[in-house]
């Protein structure tokens, strides 16, 4: 190979390690600080179809901004009449992680009946604008309505 390809290769290689730093400092992994904290009320909320593995949080792990992460879950109801589920999320840290992040599911509203198990997905999308956020957590809150 001569010198000539070699220099270009070699300034080829050092305006892709640029691009690629630049792109990293531009957007930053996004980690989610503490975890989602699983508030449950009035259902049980597990990580298993047989309800013996509880869930009291989600770690999301490394995210990264335009990401879009599933979870799968499982929901109990534990009560003793038919109910239908609502899910809220509160306590952002930071409080403008609200603004880039945002937290649904793929639960339709059904009822559910004493006793009965559904898997439900939850999904979590971080904004491609995020910015300034390199950590966060904020509480899950799944509840028992009717």
């Amino acid at each position: 190979m001569h010198v000539a390809n070699l220099a270009k290769i070699g300034t080829i290689a050092m305006v892709l390690a640029s691009m690629a730093i630049a792109y990293a400092l531009t957007y930053p992994s996004v980690r989610l600080g503490s975890v989602g904290n699983i508030k449950a009320l009035g259902v049980g909320v597990y990580w298993d179809s047989g309800c013996s593995q509880p869930i009291s949080s989600v770690d999301w792990g490394t995210v990264e901004p335009g990401a879009v992460k599933n979870v799968t879950i499982y929901i109990r109801n534990e009560g003793n009449a038919p109910i239908t589920l609502s899910l809220q999320t509160s306590n952002w840290n930071p409080s403008n992680a609200a603004n880039y992040i945002s937290l649904s599911w793929n639960y339709k509203g059904q009822a559910i009946d004493a006793n009965q198990v559904i898997a439900v997905t939850l999904t979590l999308s971080i904004s491609s604008n995020i910015q300034g956020i390199t950590s966060f957590s904020f509480d899950i809150i799944i509840s028992a309505v009717g």
